[in-house]
């Protein structure tokens, strides 16, 4: 049965993130409504997410490495987009993603007051991810990083949980059609199933949020259509994942969100980085 590796420290699998950080990532979400813009709001879920990870992966001793991380940003440049001490590095292992945060700041988070009510309370937010926002999306690029970045890994760990790669951006790639760079990531495979792409849309234009089709039929235009086109089928554990959060999936059902708030980001993250369990 595939996608059901032992994910382990002697067999980990990874993730791979591809960031757009275009110009247009300087919008707010949703065509005005609020004032976050989306470069912000993304690095905070990656950041957010992040932080669930290593905390999935804390044990009494210590960070046990079941996975290693990479976040590669595309805009001006493409390449790592770490922070601080792990700047420049593609692909890092869970426990130094814990251990190196380049800073620590300090949010306001609201919880129950014991009477019905919601007070802020300070919770300390590490930062490895900062928001960026200039120049194009060359996305093809980007794909092609994380292929050699998968390709790699493995060659050392061919039996493992296979890598997943989640790529978030706003716009249509500028260096090209991306499909066949796409493609050539789902052809990789482990012992254990091919490698597995997500694609999310992320929007400043109001309209409704379509997640997780399993065909085109109601996707507004040919870019929408290319990243759902572009993306794995979700495996069983994902859609039941999905299921139990409240959304509808089926078994054609793709990992890929169009026209996605800061909400949707968040649930798609959090659905994405749940492979199964922990060993």
């Amino acid at each position: 049965m595939a996608y059901s590796a032992e994910i382990k420290r002697q067999n980990p699998s990874c993730f791979v993130f591809l960031i757009d950080q275009s110009g247009s990532m300087a919008d707010v979400f949703g065509g005005g409504e609020g004032n976050q813009k989306k470069a912000d709001g993304v690095a905070d879920a990656i950041n957010r997410m992040l932080q669930n990870l290593v905390i999935k992966c804390a044990k009494e001793e210590g960070i046990r490495d079941y996975f290693h991380v990479g976040v590669i940003g595309y805009g001006a440049q493409v390449g790592p987009a770490f922070s601080g001490a792990l700047a420049g590095q593609q692909l890092v292992p869970i426990s130094q993603v814990g251990n190196s945060p380049a800073r620590v700041e300090q949010r306001n988070k609201k919880v129950p007051d014991g009477a019905g009510g919601l007070v802020d309370q300070s919770v300390r937010f590490p930062i490895w991810f900062e928001p960026v926002a200039s120049g194009g999306t060359p996305m093809s690029q980007a794909l092609g990083q994380a292929k050699s970045i998968v390709e790699n890994w493995l060659t050392k760990y061919p039996d493992c949980f296979p890598p997943i790669v989640i790529n978030l951006t706003d716009g249509e790639a500028t260096d090209g059609d991306p499909t066949s760079a796409a493609d050539e990531i789902r052809k990789l495979k482990s012992s254990d199933g091919e490698v597995l792409l997500f694609n999310l849309h992320a929007s400043s234009q109001r309209g409704n949020t379509i997640e997780y089709p399993s065909n085109g039929e109601g996707l507004p235009d040919k870019f929408a259509q290319q990243l759902f086109q572009m993306s794995s089928t979700l495996p069983e554990h994902m859609r039941t994942i999905a299921s139990q959060s409240g959304m509808s999936v089926n078994e054609g059902s793709r990992g890929f969100v169009f026209n996605a708030d800061l909400v949707a980001i968040i649930k798609f993250l959090d659905i994405g980085t749940r492979p199964s369990a922990l060993r």
